[in-house]
């Protein structure tokens, strides 16, 4: 292939650095056999599955996502650069497809996905054009050998690489991009094979005997300042869970209402769905989607979900964990619109998580809910010290 001279020292180096990194994979490991000691039967692998989310591109942006997204990933020229195709796809009915736009852009579109720790994982995808790279971090900031090929002659082309997570890691950056002024390229069909991470926790409260109650507020669309003045003024530590979107409208104020110690912003999905009417892979973009947008306003990824309505399954638990949340967190009482509802027996207990949302009545919501914890002999706490 001829490169012009200008670009030559730019194509080339990745080149060599990719070759050389592969080269160095290439060594088989040696081991000896331990004499004729009797070995322990080895345990049964855990099921290698597909951890990349919309890894063929066939999930639709919702309404309420980041305007020209492509879910499940974030590309770095945003809608000017990258959108999804219907033409000519590897399979199903769409790809993505980027054009650079600009001598100093790669069209970069990467995404999280949730590993284990010290797990061997293979990412390939089918890419076709010139110089495109497929590429992870292994979750402690150092890269691993790329994949990439020089051109795949207007066809698809399948890469393949593999990496192991670091001993800590729990989660690594996967990359697909081209080459600077190398032209359009597209992507379809993007795996990261390996076992899941385990499922989140399901809980309704958090089981402790300290005298603690947890007030969670949903949604954000309705921002007071009654309710922040009596959030500031009480100093209550509140666990807000909003949708992207309306955090996006008024991010201050939700950096403020969670100013408090213990306080924290979580995850409520990005268009408040049912989610037991998705399917896995939607249920995936829906939680990975939000949990992008939150760590981009608030800089903290969220570790604990909310699912709208309350509505969860198997898979909701299954698809939190692929996007790194530890607990699908239901409650036991809901203070919302003026209502009392505790639903145990008695008055507040221990551990007892009381459901709220951002809303005209949230002032008088919140003030209703602390007398009844005070009536326990309760206090409010930050709940994420609480989950493990």
């Amino acid at each position: 292939m001829s490169i012009p001279s200008r670009l030559s020292a730019r194509l080339l180096a990745p080149a060599a650095c990719a070759a050389l990194l592969v080269a160095g994979l290439a060594g088989p490991a040696s081991a000896s056999a331990a004499g004729n000691a009797a070995q322990a039967p080895a345990a049964a692998p855990a099921p290698t599955v597909n951890l990349a989310t919309n890894p063929g591109f066939e999930i639709p942006a919702s309404s309420l996502a980041d305007w020209g997204s492509v879910p499940g990933w974030r590309c770095s020229g945003g809608p000017a650069e990258a959108s999804v195709t219907t033409t000519a796809p590897h399979s199903g009915g769409s790809a993505l497809a980027v054009a650079p736009a600009g001598d100093g852009s790669t069209g970069e579109c990467v995404q999280t996905v949730s590993v284990r720790p010290g797990t061997t994982y293979t990412a390939s995808a089918w890419v076709r054009g010139a110089f495109v790279f497929l590429g992870a971090t292994d979750g402690t900031d150092r890269p691993t050998p790329p994949a990439w090929t020089a051109t795949t002659n207007g066809g698809w082309q399948k890469l393949t690489t593999r990496f192991t997570s670091g001993p800590d890691a729990r989660t690594v950056r996967l990359s697909v991009h081209g080459w600077y002024q190398q032209g359009p390229f597209a992507v379809d069909d993007v795996r990261v094979d390996g076992p899941a991470p385990a499922p989140a926790t399901a809980a309704a409260s958090v089981p402790t005997s300290d005298k603690v109650v947890f007030f969670t507020v949903d949604d954000g669309w309705q921002t007071t300042p009654e309710a922040e003045r009596f959030i500031t003024d009480h100093q209550l530590p509140i666990t807000a869970f909003p949708l992207p979107m309306a955090a996006a409208n008024n991010p201050g104020y939700f950096q403020r209402v969670t100013a408090a110690p213990g306080s924290s912003i979580q995850n409520h999905s990005v268009s408040h769905p049912d989610l037991t009417k998705l399917s896995p892979a939607e249920q995936q973009v829906e939680i990975c989607d939000a949990r992008d947008s939150l760590t981009r306003q608030f800089g903290t990824a969220p570790t604990v979900f909310r699912p709208p309505y309350f509505a969860w399954n198997d898979d909701t638990l299954q698809a939190a964990a692929n996007c790194g949340m530890r607990t699908v967190l239901t409650a036991d009482a809901d203070f919302s619109w003026g209502a009392s509802n505790i639903w145990h027996e008695g008055t507040l207990s221990p551990g007892d998580v009381v459901l709220m949302h951002w809303t005209d009545t949230l002032a008088g919501d919140l003030q209703r809910a602390l007398a009844a914890a005070e009536v326990a002999g309760l206090k409010p706490a930050g709940l994420t010290s609480y989950l493990r």
